[in-house]
Order: structure tokens, then sequence, then C-alpha cells
């Protein structure tokens, strides 16, 4: 029989027959690896452990500690939930059930309307189907003989994904025990290492997305190997339902959508413009001080704008319908960089020009599907941190390390210290020389290393037209948030055919570097919101300062604080109602307010303040000056 060698990632090597399982050679290494391996990463591609190697290949195995391994793990899941879902409900017919950052869900159409009573009767069938312990077998089928299979079933939501898979392409199945589903995989070698599942709730969904479709059922869930871990995961969410941006943004009154006047639009209330507000003053000063020129442009453009750019041909779907202007086709934007580049082409440029760095708070419209709307976190118009740097080939690797170190600066002066860098590399498709894409991914490259930042590469993960770095920081329930992206893009400079003069007198292309480092607004006070729990640091709170007399008596010295602290620029706020002290004071603790001042006979004869800070109770008394000096202090230093 032939030999076949596998690489491991320690760099160890061995000699297996040819046709060995990826799960024999976890055997072959050890006991606990083989209980503990849930799939292999075999030349890169996630495969079943049941998974024969016929060449010589790299080998990695992968258990829960690995996001893939969790991956895996959840989607199985997801099929032992539909398997359960199908023996309760024999009518069942399903939609997708793919594994999400956490845990998984399955779309399912079902006769009556699921309840929480429902969820407990299909994890307690979960834990008996986990128990017969039936393996996961993958089976391939021409699309002729999936499609019979399914429609003899009459899941019309299976054959209509098989139906649009190219004719002559093998399709795969997946059998645990009597149930078998339409799934690429791969999936665990059996249901037995389904441990602990929890099914979190139900919503509705339309399917594929389409509000024009019928409404499925989707149902949530997350699963375990150790009981520990779904109990501290349990914790986890509800800390997490504690700091719902949506749920806090009502309490604190920050601000607030409506369905009737247009779904995934926000309003923002005095309190929450107040936050937007001290954001915005900082990121123009922050932008001004580090060489940026700020600039606006319009919100609606010619459809020429969008036709030579390529968003209608490739980003159209997300695009809002045209409307007519002196009998010309014009469309809200989606994107802000078309503007910023009719701007550099009103003037010949040189390379003594160049870098020219152009930031705007640009608000922008996407076409979201309804049922992908969520609060803050994904809108249909929202004001984009956006800006554009058009410099030399010569200027590239110095511009890029500067946009990571001022992007870092950002995030960390909002309380942002944890966060994880990712290099896109060039996808299938992608337009455009290797030279340029090789030496744009050097650039970013070079750039992350020189500042010493360890950085994960996402192969193929950049956009057609320049690989980029994602950068996502991590909130203090240790969740990882996309916001800041740093993006080559060589394509807009050919389609509106920009230059400049080089030093050697010739015309150049220059490259052009998007840049977000905040994301957007909206969703960047999602986060924020959620990160803080709605008790923001002093410098960003709506309210700063409330000022409670403990009776009506001490209300005229009460205002007379809050006109000195609102002659420092201190955001104060008098609380004169008619209600006792101990309860005014447990609603501003409820509204997060950071800082408290009482006034009573005591402050008044001294001329001084009581004060109570948010969380941590009574401070005792201050001057009025050593208050303010406190004050500032922590709003100076952003704390």
């Amino acid at each position: 029989m032939n030999k076949i060698k596998i690489f491991f990632p320690d760099g160890n090597s061995r000699e297996y027959d040819e046709g060995i399982t990826a799960l024999k050679i976890a055997e072959s290494i050890s006991s606990r690896l083989a209980n503990d391996a849930l799939a292999a990463e075999i030349d890169s591609v996630v495969k079943d452990l049941s998974t024969p190697l016929t060449k010589d290949s790299v080998v990695k195995f992968l258990t829960f500690d690995d996001d893939k391994g969790k991956h895996v793990y959840w989607h199985s899941t997801s099929h032992l939930m539909a398997h359960a879902v199908q023996a309760i409900y024999p009518e069942a017919k399903f939609g997708v059930g793919p594994a999400i950052e956490s845990g998984f869900y399955y779309d399912i159409d079902i006769n009556s309307s699921l309840t929480e009573d429902d969820l407990k009767k299909i994890e307690d069938r979960m834990m008996e189907l986990s128990k017969e312990n039936s393996s996961f077998i993958r089976e391939e089928l021409p699309k002729e003989k999936a499609m019979d299979f399914f429609g003899q079933k009459k899941d019309n939501y299976k054959t209509e994904i098989i139906s649009e898979i190219p004719d002559g392409d093998i399709i795969s199945i997946y059998k645990e025990g009597s149930f078998t589903d339409l799934c690429t995989g791969p999936h665990l070698p059996s249901a037995g290492k389904i441990k602990y599942v929890k099914l979190l709730n139900i919503s509705g969904s339309y399917w594929r997305g389409d509000e024009h479709n019928k409404q499925l059922q989707r149902i949530y869930g997350i699963s375990f190997p150790k009981k520990k871990m779904l109990e501290d995961y349990l914790v986890f969410l509800e800390e997490a339902k504690k700091r719902d941006h949506r749920k806090l943004g009502k309490q604190l009154d920050l601000f607030s959508t409506h369905e009737e006047a247009g779904s995934g639009l926000i309003y923002w209330h005095p309190k929450g413009a107040r936050v937007r507000l001290e954001i915005e003053n900082f990121w123009r000063k922050a932008h001004l001080d580090n060489g940026y020129d700020v600039v606006y442009s319009p919100h609606m453009g010619k459809s020429w704008l969008w036709e030579t750019s390529g968003h209608l041909g490739f980003y159209k779907e997300s695009m809002y319908s045209s409307m007519k202007v002196d009998e010309q086709d014009y469309y809200i934007k989606p994107m802000n960089c078309p503007f910023h580049i009719m701007i550099y082409k009103t003037h010949l440029r040189s390379y003594r020009d160049l870098p020219l760095r152009w930031a705007e708070l640009g608000t922008v419209y996407r076409y979201e599907k309804s049922g992908t709307l969520h609060g803050l976190l994904r809108v249909r118009g929202f004001t984009q941190d956006d800006a554009h740097i058009f410099c030399s080939h010569e200027q590239v690797d110095s511009e890029i390390e500067e946009v990571i170190r001022f992007c870092i600066y950002m995030l960390n002066s909002f309380g942002f210290k944890d966060m994880n860098f990712y290099l896109s590399t060039k996808p299938e498709g992608a337009v455009g020389e290797d030279a340029l894409w090789e030496k744009a991914t050097n650039s970013l490259r070079n750039a992350l290393e020189k500042r010493g930042l360890s950085y994960n590469v996402d192969e193929g993960g950049g956009a057609f037209y320049g690989p980029k770095i994602d950068i996502k920081i991590k909130d203090a329930l240790n969740r990882e948030w996309q916001l800041s992206t740093i993006q080559f893009d060589w394509n807009m400079s050919e389609r509106f055919d920009l230059n400049y003069i080089g030093e050697d007198g010739k015309e150049h292309r220059p490259f052009m570097i998007h840049r977000a480092l905040l994301g957007s607004l909206e969703r960047f006070f999602g986060v924020l919101i959620e990160h803080y729990g709605g008790a923001f640091p002093v410098w960003l709170a709506p309210v700063q300062v409330a000022v409670i007399p403990v009776s009506q008596n001490f209300v005229d010295y009460a205002k007379q604080v809050v006109n000195n602290l609102k002659s420092e620029d201190i955001r104060a706020q008098i609380d004169e109602r008619n209600e006792k002290i101990g309860y005014k004071i447990r609603d501003w603790e409820t509204n997060k307010v950071p800082y408290m001042l009482i006034i009573g006979e005591k402050e008044v004869n001294s001329g001084g303040v009581s004060v109570r800070q948010h969380k941590k109770g009574d401070l005792g008394a201050l001057s009025l000056s050593d208050f303010l000096s406190k004050i500032k202090d922590e709003i100076k230093n952003k704390l």
C-alpha cells in the first residue's frame, strides 16, 4: 500500500497508509486527541474526521477550543435540533440551519406557533437523540436524485436550494439516525458529542430574508461539551440582556426607531444627540490635529457617478431606487468615496500635494432587508466615519502605518484597549495586477509588523478591488465588534482616471486608501452603550452632574451651583421635583448620571457640595472648586 506523509502544525510529520481517515490519525497520536477532536482542517479546508487522506497533506485537528471547531459543533447541533423537531412535528419543513457567531439557528415551517414550553420539549428530545449516539454520515448524490429525495419529502425549501445548484454538481446530504438533511458539512463524528444544549428563543424570519416570502419560525440555540461552559454562558447572556442598547436606549431616553415612519432609521433624542455631539467634536479635532482636512459632500448624485464608480454594477441591490431630477436619474449615496474623488479631480495634482487626507462624517443610505435590521447596529441610514487618502506609491507604507496608529489612538480614547487585527488578502475574481496586490498586501503586513501587532490572515477575504485590515475591538463582556477598516483601492483611481504629476514630470496613478475608524456613528454608539452598560464615562455622559436640593428651601443655592458648573462647560441639571431625596437619588442612579451633588443646609452654610458618584455612593463633602477640579480632570483625561 502506498504511503503518504502527514504534516502537523507543530512542525512534526508522520507517514501513514494511503486512505487512512483523519480520526485514525488522531487515534495514533493520543486517545485524548481522538476524544477531543471534532473535525480536521486538511490543507486549510475543514473536513469530517471520517475523511480519508489520499495524498501528502497538512492536518490540524479542531477541538472546541478552536473557532472552527465550535462552528462544526454548533452546526451539528442545529441538525440534531431539526431531527428533534421532526420527531415531535412530523409535518415540519426546514429552511437553513447554520452555525453563527455564538451558537446556531434553524428556520422551520410547521403548523403551530412554538412557545417557550415547546423549546423545552425539543431540548429534551435532543438529549434523548444524543444518547443514541448516531453517526453523522455523509453521502453524495447527483442533482436529480437529490431533487427526487427531497421532493418525495415535499420539502420545498430544500428543493428550491437544490434547483439553483448548477447541473452536474455533486450534492451532499448528511444522515443522523432517522434524519437526513441537505448540507455541505462538515459535521461531528456522532451526535453523542453534543452534551449540553439550551434553546434560547424563537423569532420570525422570512424565507431567504425576503418579506414577500413565507415567514418561518427561527429557533436560536447554543451547545457545549461541558456543563460549566453552558452555565457560564447563561450568566453572560443575562449580563448582555442588561446591556442591550435597545433596552438602555429607551430607558435612558437616548434614541428611538419608528416603523410607521420608516424602518432602520434612527431618531436621536437630546441625550443621545449630546453624546453624538461629543463624539463628533472629538473626532473633528483629532482629525485636524493628525493631518486630515474635513470635507462635506452631497447626499445624492447623478447615475453617471455610480455607473463610473461601479456601484450600479456591483452594489445596486443595496442602493435605493433612482429619482428624476431635470430628466436625469439621481441616486441617494450609499458611499462617500466617489464625491471625494470628484473633489480630487478639481485640480491637476502634483506629487508635492500628496498625501491628501480627506475625512467626512458623511450620511449614507443602504437598503438592508427588514429581517436584518437591529437597533443601532444594523440600519438603513447612517453617518459614516469616513476618510480617503490619496498618496503616491512611495508613501503607501508610511501612510498605512500612520492610519493604524491613529486608529488605535481613537479607539483607546473611547475606552477600547483590547483589539484584534485581521489581514484580508486577494480573493478570486479580483481586479488589478498581481504586482499591485502584492505591494498593497505587503504594505498592510509591514505596517502591522512594524507596530509589533499580532494579526490573523483571512486568505481570500479582501474586496475584489484591494486587500484590507479589519480591526475588531473587545467590549466589557469580551465580545468582538467590527469597527475599523483600512482598505486599498486602485479600482476607483482607474475608473475615474485619477492622476498626479510625479517628480519625473509624468502622470502617475495615485493609490487610494479608504479608512473608517469608528465605522458608523450609529453602530459605534450602540457598541458604546453596551460596552459601558449605559454608564458613559464623564466626558461622554449626556448629563454629567445632577444637582439635587434636599428640599425647596435650598433650590436657590442649587441653581447657583448649576450656573457655576455650566459656566465651566459642565453639563449639569437641577432636580426641582417635589419628591423625597431618597427617591431622587435612586432615580438618578437608574439614569446612570456620573455625579450627584446633594444640597442641604450644611452645604448652603459651607458653600460646598455633598458628592455622590454612580455605583460608588457617597464621596463626602467637597468645596465646589475642588469638585470642579476633580471632574474637569476626569473630562480632560477621558475617564
